[in-house]
C-alpha cells in the first residue's frame, strides 16, 4: 500500500479548492486500492476540439478557473507537471465550471522555496524550452506557466502554438520559442500569451501575478474578436484527434 499512499499524498497536502477535484471515496482491496474522484462532464480538450476555438469572453471565464487551480497548487507547494487541456474537466453539464481532474503526476515540494526539477515526463506539445534545451534542473512552477500559455493559445486559436508531426522538428520549434500570434486576437490576449510563452523562464508571469493582467479585467464588448478562417491553414494544425493509439506519443 506504500505506492497508493504516495499517490494520494498530495490530496492531504493541498487544501480543498472548488477548481481542484477531490477524492470522494477510497476502497481498499486485498492487493489494490480503488480511488474515486468527483464526477465530471467531459474535458477541456474535447470542448476546444468540438468548437474549433473559443471566443475570448468564454475562454477568459474558463481559463481563469484553470489558472486559479494552478495558483492554488503552487501556493501550497505543489508543482503539477504535464499540464494540458485534457487534465481539466467540467463539473457541470453546462460546461461552465472547470476543475483540475486529479493530482496525478504532480510533485509535492519538500522545500517550498526550491522548485527545481529534472523530470522530463510530459506531453511534447506542452513541454517548455528549458526542459528540452538542457540537462540542468529547471523551475517546475515556471514550466507549469509555459504549459498554461500553450493551453490558452490552443483555446483561442484552435491549434497548438508549436506543432509538427515530426517530434524532432516540433522540439526544435519549441526550443526557439517563437510562435505566430494570429491577427484576430485582441492586443491584450496577445500580450498575455507573450507573457507566458517566453523562452526565458524567469521572464514569465507567475501564477500569482497572472490575475493582474488586463486581459482578465476588460469588458466583454472588447473581447468579441473573431479569428479569420485564414488563420487555420490545414487540418494538421487543428487540435488533433486521439482516435489512433499511435497519436498518444506525440499529442496529449
Amino acid at each position: 500500500m506504500g505506492v497508493y499512499q504516495e499517490k494520494i499524498r498530495p490530496y492531504g497536502v493541498l487544501p480543498a479548492h472548488k477548481n481542484v477535484a477531490g477524492i470522494r471515496d477510497i476502497i481498499l482491496g486485498e492487493r489494490k486500492a480503488y480511488v474515486f474522484l468527483d464526477k465530471d462532464f467531459g474535458d477541456m480538450h474535447t470542448l476546444v476540439k468540438s468548437c474549433r476555438r473559443l471566443d475570448e469572453e468564454r475562454a477568459c471565464g474558463l481559463f481563469r478557473q484553470v489558472a486559479l487551480a494552478v495558483a492554488h497548487c503552487h501556493q501550497a507547494g505543489i508543482v503539477l507537471g504535464d499540464l494540458k487541456l485534457r487534465k481539466f474537466v467540467f463539473a457541470d453539464e453546462k460546461r461552465t465550471q472547470v476543475r483540475l481532474e486529479s493530482l496525478e503526476d504532480c510533485r509535492v515540494l519538500e522545500d517550498p522555496d526550491d522548485d527545481s526539477m529534472s523530470d522530463t515526463h510530459g506531453c511534447p506539445a506542452y513541454v517548455s524550452p528549458e526542459i528540452l534545451s538542457s540537462s540542468a534542473p529547471y523551475s517546475g512552477k515556471m514550466a507549469d506557466m509555459w504549459s498554461l500559455g500553450v493551453m490558452l493559445y490552443t483555446m483561442l486559436v484552435g491549434r497548438y502554438p508549436f506543432h509538427d508531426p515530426d517530434p524532432a522538428t516540433l522540439f526544435s520549434k519549441i526550443r526557439r520559442g517563437q510562435c505566430c500570434l494570429p491577427e484576430g486576437l485582441s492586443p491584450k490576449a496577445k500580450c498575455l500569451l507573450q507573457s507566458l510563452l517566453r523562452k526565458e523562464p524567469s521572464e514569465r508571469l507567475t501564477a500569482a501575478e497572472l490575475f493582474a493582467h488586463p486581459w482578465f479585467h476588460q469588458p466583454p464588448s472588447s473581447q468579441e474578436v473573431a479569428l479569420g478562417e485564414q488563420e487555420v491553414s490545414s487540418a494538421e494544425q487543428m487540435v488533433p484527434s486521439f482516435d489512433a493509439e499511435e497519436d498518444d506519443d506525440l499529442f496529449c
